[in-house]
């Protein structure tokens, strides 16, 4: 075994690790509880749970704060699995320690309702901090968590000297060769190091099998000379040097603490292991990465570390009796922090009020009045509104930050006056700042930001948002699917929402993308109509706790919708509801009726709706318009609501959206007509582009006429006796 640190490293602080013979055996019964638990389900991922065990075991034990009796105990360090298939080294810790999984549980592995399944599921297992699974993501959410960190302390106790805050505390993350190969990995790594990020240590499994066997069939590069570049502390420790297979977990122990005392930027450590060891026929290879070792391979492994190759899911008590003792170390740890916090909270009682608000992920007394009102007669994008929404919100909610992939100026998402956060050095006359400052700059890292924002919303303390152009959230997908399926707080501003961005081109306005992200479970998509209902929307959104959302922002002007007494249309508050009715049908004389054809618009093409009302109200069509903002909000409605806007018995429907048409067959039904864009657009002034791809009032209003002729073809029952619908149906 050899440690090489390839950069200096701080003196430890601890004192030299005490590694017994009974730490050694607590290593050797977690490796046989991986066998025994992926024999059982006949399918998993041995290998890495066997060779990072003594790693798992060490962080437990010796040097994570963590008190087993209360996952969420808020002054905790962070550990996050980001080779999540590697779960067992996960589970077995936390059965091992005391978190209340049992042997039941890990019996139970990958089967229907255990607390145990395939990979890691936040809000499922306790201690589970994030869900990870997809490669990489793990390893942004830490990122996002050492971020947030560092903002809280920053709200809530700046001033205290290093190492002495109860809001001190190190993110830990485990990553695998497969972590590190993804691409989000390298945007992560990037913003970790130029943020100075101390409070985050990475442990490398660097045991070069994957799927594919030897990872040298795809990937050759110098994985630390990489991470040194990005501005890292990098130390590697290696347990293949010399004679045989030497874990050295000293020297491992030294290399992080080392790490751990480094303060003024992350550190990774690269562990040379042999996966699946000591696995007599299978270690080093890529037949131990993702399936059971097999009886025999299974009893063998057993013999080699003098365990009873018969005896299965066997915990000897002594050994149980010692990695317990991790409550009674968190126990001890939390009672010393739970006295600097209360020094601080005597000491700073606005601020503990305003932690236990935020915490609590509460909103302050009448925080809605802080939110403008933007006055008809003016047009304005709804991406500027969005930005006017946030800087009147900046002093009323100091939990809410954000920024951007690179796009202030284009997403609106900075709010004015606000100091960026960044390290001292780094900041720029455009963007003045500090390490505790509240603007976010991504970079054009948009894959990153969304596992970033996904992490700081995972920590606690604050509020995330982020914003880059509707096209690329492409590239933040996997992110968002995984907030929506952790339930996460996180607000996504996507702007340039659609053709209407003009000059772009087809690269840069998004067609499918509106149904693509609709199509997640959980993510609310939102699409306002005008700055009003922008501000309606950002309103709706900070009130829910439990999901993520996107806002759908225009690039392109909108009118600022008079919503006066008289003017017949809706308040913008229906927004809240998901969609309601912006403007009724009336009679020729004005008098409200009863619709004969509904017109369904998001966003920017609700203008057009209002203007193909006014034409059809002219023939002696009544037609009203439905703004429908948020699908997701309006299915959450009663059937009774939903029944009012979208009357069962007017089967003439319209929808229009510059978009897929894809789901909105479902609302307009057989015999109304979903108007949209199944094309790429070009580049072109956006006006030009409507008229060409026929999002204009006069196409929605022959829409309309058609659908009607449909409805009357099919249903005589409905027909309703206007003269004007005989003269303007299409022929046949």
């Amino acid at each position: 075994m050899t440690t090489a640190p390839t950069a200096p490293a701080p003196a430890a602080t601890t004192a030299p690790l005490e590694w017994t013979a009974l730490d050694r055996r607590a290593v050797d019964t977690a490796r046989a509880l991986a066998v025994d638990a992926v024999e059982r389900a006949g399918h998993g991922h041995p290998g890495t749970a066997m060779s990072l065990a003594p790693a798992a075991h060490l962080l437990f034990q010796r040097l994570l704060r963590h008190d087993p009796a209360d996952p969420q105990w808020a002054g905790r360090d962070r550990f996050v699995l980001s080779c999540g298939h590697a779960s067992l080294t996960l589970y077995v810790q936390l059965y091992l320690s005391g978190y209340g999984l049992t042997l039941d549980d890990l019996k139970s592995l990958r089967t229907a309702g255990s607390s145990t399944p395939a990979h890691p599921e936040y809000g499922h297992t306790p201690g589970v901090e994030t869900t990870t699974g997809p490669l990489g993501q793990g390893l942004g959410n830490a990122v996002g968590m050492a971020m947030a960190a560092r903002r809280e302390r920053g709200l809530f106790d700046p001033d205290a000297p290093e190492g002495t805050s109860p809001f001190d505390h190190t993110i830990w993350a485990f990553v695998s060769d497969g972590d590190l190969a993804e691409g989000l990995s390298h945007e992560a790594g990037s913003l970790a190091g130029h943020q100075r990020l101390g409070n985050l240590v990475v442990l490398y499994d660097d045991n070069r099998i994957s799927i594919e066997d030897d990872t040298r069939i795809a990937q050759s590069e110098d994985v630390l000379a990489r991470f040194a570049a990005y501005g890292w502390h990098v130390q590697r420790v290696d347990w293949t040097t010399g004679d045989g297979y030497d874990e050295d977990v000293p020297a491992l122990h030294r290399a992080l603490v080392a790490a751990r005392a480094e303060t003024g930027r992350p550190s990774i450590v690269a562990l040379r292991t042999l996966i699946g060891w000591p696995s007599p026929g299978k270690q080093n290879t890529g037949k131990i990465h993702g399936a059971a070792l097999g009886a025999d391979e299974a009893a063998a492994t057993k013999a080699a570390m003098g365990l009873d190759p018969a005896r299965s899911f066997h915990v000897p008590a002594e050994v149980l009796e010692r990695t317990r003792q991790a409550g009674v170390r968190g126990r001890a740890l939390r009672a010393e922090w739970e006295r600097r916090h209360q020094d601080w909270r005597s000491a700073f009682p606005r601020r503990a009020a305003a932690h236990d608000r935020i915490a609590a992920r509460t909103l302050p007394d009448n925080w809605q009045a802080a939110l403008p009102e933007f006055a008809p007669g003016q047009e304005m994008a709804t991406r500027k509104a969005s930005g006017a929404v946030l800087a009147a919100l900046a002093d009323t909610l100091p939990e809410l930050w954000g920024g951007s992939a690179d796009l202030a100026e284009s997403t609106n998402t900075t709010m004015p006056g606000q100091p960026s956060f960044v390290p001292e050095e780094f900041a720029t006359d455009a963007f003045p700042g500090h390490r505790y400052g509240r603007t976010l700059h991504f970079g054009i890292r948009e894959h990153a930001m969304g596992a970033v924002l996904n992490g700081i919303a995972l920590h606690g303390g604050t509020r995330p948002y982020g914003g880059t152009f509707l096209v690329f959230s492409d590239y933040m997908r996997p992110a968002v699917r995984l907030a929506a399926m952790m339930r996460l707080p996180v607000t996504y501003v996507w702007t340039h929402d659609s053709i209407g961005l003009g000059e772009d081109g087809p690269t840069h306005q998004p067609v499918e993308h509106l149904w693509s992200l609709r199509g997640i479970p959980g993510l609310d998509v939102v699409r306002p109509a005008d700055a009003n209902e922008t501000a309606i929307a950002w309103r709706t959104v900070l009130t829910h706790t439990d999901r993520p959302a996107g806002l759908c922002l225009t690039r392109q002007n909108l009118p600022v919708l008079d919503r006066s007494p008289g003017t017949g249309l809706s308040p913008a508050d229906g927004v809240a509801k998901g969609g309601y009715v912006l403007a009724e049908a009336h009679t020729p004389d004005g008098a409200p009726t009863t619709p004969d054809v509904v017109l369904i618009g998001t966003g920017s093409e609700v203008h057009l709706a209002l203007d193909a009302r006014r034409l059809l109200h002219a023939e002696g069509i009544a037609a009203r318009v439905v703004s429908l903002p948020c699908l997701e909000w309006f299915r959450a409605q009663s059937q009774e609501y939903r029944d009012q806007v979208l009357p069962p018995d007017v089967p003439a429907r319209i929808s229009v959206e510059a978009g897929s048409v894809l789901g909105w067959h479902a609302l307009v039904g057989d015999a109304g007509a979903a108007l949209g864009l199944d094309r790429f657009g070009a580049s072109a002034p956006y006006r030009t582009l409507y008229e060409q791809y026929g999002l204009t009032a006069t196409r929605v209003a022959a829409a309309a006429r058609a659908s009607l002729a449909r409805v009357r073809a099919r249903h005589p029952a409905l027909r309703r006796c206007f003269p004007a619908h005989e003269a303007h149906a299409p022929a046949g």
